[in-house]
Parts: C-alpha cells; sequence; structure tokens
C-alpha cells in the first residue's frame, strides 16, 4: 500500500469563493482518495503504526532492529532516565584491539571483550571505557 502524498492535494480550485464547484470536484477527489490512504495505511508496510488502547504501539508493530544513520549513536531517554530490558542484554564481542582502536569512547560504555579476560581460562570479561582506556572486569565463577 502506498502512503499519502501531498503533492497530490491540489488546492488551486478551492481557494476562492468565486473557484468553480465543477473545477473543484477533481481536486476533492483526489485529496479524498489521499486521505483514504492514510486511513488504510494503519497497521500496514509502508503505512504508519497503531497506538493499542494504552496508546502504545504493540511489538507486531516494532521492528526487530533500531539502526541510526550514519555517525550518530542511537539514544534511548526515558523520561524515568532508567532503560529496562526484559530478559537477556547480548553485546557483540569486541577485541582489545577493536576497543583500543576506537576513537568514539566515552566514560561509562561497556562492551564485551572476547580476549581481553584471563587468558588463561580462555574467558572474555566485560569492558568499560573509564574516559582514557578500557577497564577489564573478569567473570566470576561458572554458573
Amino acid at each position: 500500500m502506498a502512503w499519502a502524498t501531498s503533492s497530490n492535494v491540489i488546492t488551486t480550485n478551492l481557494d476562492a469563493g468565486t473557484d468553480s464547484p465543477a473545477a473543484a470536484r477533481p481536486d476533492l477527489k483526489a485529496a479524498l482518495d489521499e486521505l483514504i490512504l492514510v486511513i488504510d495505511g494503519r497497521g500496514t508496510a509502508n503505512g504508519v503504526a497503531p497506538l493499542n488502547a494504552s496508546t502504545k504501539i504493540s511489538a507486531t508493530y516494532l521492528p526487530d532492529e533500531l539502526n541510526s544513520t550514519a555517525l550518530t549513536d542511537l539514544t534511548l531517554d526515558p523520561a524515568t532516565g532508567k532503560v529496562k530490558i526484559e530478559e537477556i542484554l547480548n553485546l557483540q564481542p569486541q577485541t582489545v584491539a577493536q576497543l583500543n582502536g576506537r576513537t568514539d569512547g566515552v566514560a561509562g560504555d561497556v562492551a564485551y571483550c572476547s580476549d581481553g579476560g584471563d587468558d588463561s581460562a580462555g574467558v572474555g570479561c566485560i569492558a568499560v571505557y573509564d574516559g582514557n582506556d578500557w577497564r577489564a572486569i573478569q567473570l566470576g565463577t561458572v554458573l
């Protein structure tokens, strides 16, 4: 389904009291056709996600992946100041070389480092950027 296009709404024959109703008819029909596209586009591909009874977007209409534009961080900014993740958070593994090669580190960044932990056990670690360096937080006992 195509979404409405504002350029298809022409008001030339609708903006003066002296405009001909006969000339305005095709413009009104085209505008109503665009309105129908908006109404029918609710909950469809290339349309708009509807809100449920709680004024939220249901999971059915949420994407499986969010991507920001090039060179822009994706920001989650809840009013509570807290992001809650149900179930499991998965961090893409990074090597020590990859983490140290980054130039965008900000104090508080957290990563999973695949080769920065106790090398004798072959275990990775959690890494936290302190503003200058990545610091390893060793993983504990096996569950």
